[in-house]
Order: structure tokens, then sequence, then C-alpha cells
């Protein structure tokens, strides 16, 4: 499957759709993005991989990253999971990415609040 990360608006913030698959091929095209969108000035960045089909290791090392990144900077990053995103939030949920990274399971979950009153470290 190929890979395209677009960008897009949900809930009216700045949204990059990852789709296909986010392995060592493709996170530094990820990364790209992130670093465009971050250096553009957004104050808050959804990643929804939603659409994305497997993930290994460097696509979830390239999510705590940007995480990382955003909130260096003060921007309120959040990754759009699902759970019908099956294998990818399997691997999340495996590697207690949650822990790290603000997953969200819906958009409702950011516009409610939900997501900004947990814990985050």
């Amino acid at each position: 499957m190929l890979f395209d990360v677009q960008r897009t608006t949900l809930a009216d913030r700045p949204t990059l759709t990852v789709r296909g698959e986010l392995d060592i091929a493709t996170a530094p095209e990820l990364a790209a993005a992130v670093d465009a969108e971050l250096a553009a000035g957004s104050e808050a960045l959804i990643i929804d991989v939603s659409e994305t089909v497997f993930m290994d290791s460097s696509g979830a090392r390239e999510l705590v990253r940007s995480a990382r990144q955003a909130a260096a900077g003060g921007v309120n990053l959040y990754v759009l999971a699902p759970s019908k995103t099956g294998g990818v939030r399997l691997t999340i949920d495996l590697l207690d990415l949650g822990s790290l990274v603000p997953i969200v399971g819906s958009v409702f979950e950011i516009t409610s609040g939900v997501a900004d009153r947990r814990a985050r470290p």
C-alpha cells in the first residue's frame, strides 16, 4: 500500500492524515510534515492514523518525537487512533504510547476537553 501524509482539518485544527504503512521507510516523511506544520506556527496539531494500516517501532518513535517537539514549542498535539485501527492501535497500546503521546480515540475527546483533562507526563 502506498504511503501518504495529507494536510486536512479536523475539529478546526490542522491535521496530518497518515495513510498506508508508517515504518522505517516512511517515518521521515511524517517527520518532515510535522516539522513543517510546527514551523508554520500552528498552535495545535492532530496526527490522524485512522487510515494507517501498519506501524512499526520507527513509526511509534516518530509519534513520540513529534509529541515532544510540539510540547517544547507549546503546541497541543493529539494522535487520533480509534480502536478500529486494529493493528496500529494494538501497537500503540502494547508500547504504552499513551504515556508519552496524547492518544485520542475520537475527535470528540479533543473538542469536549476530555483529552486535556488527562494527566500527561
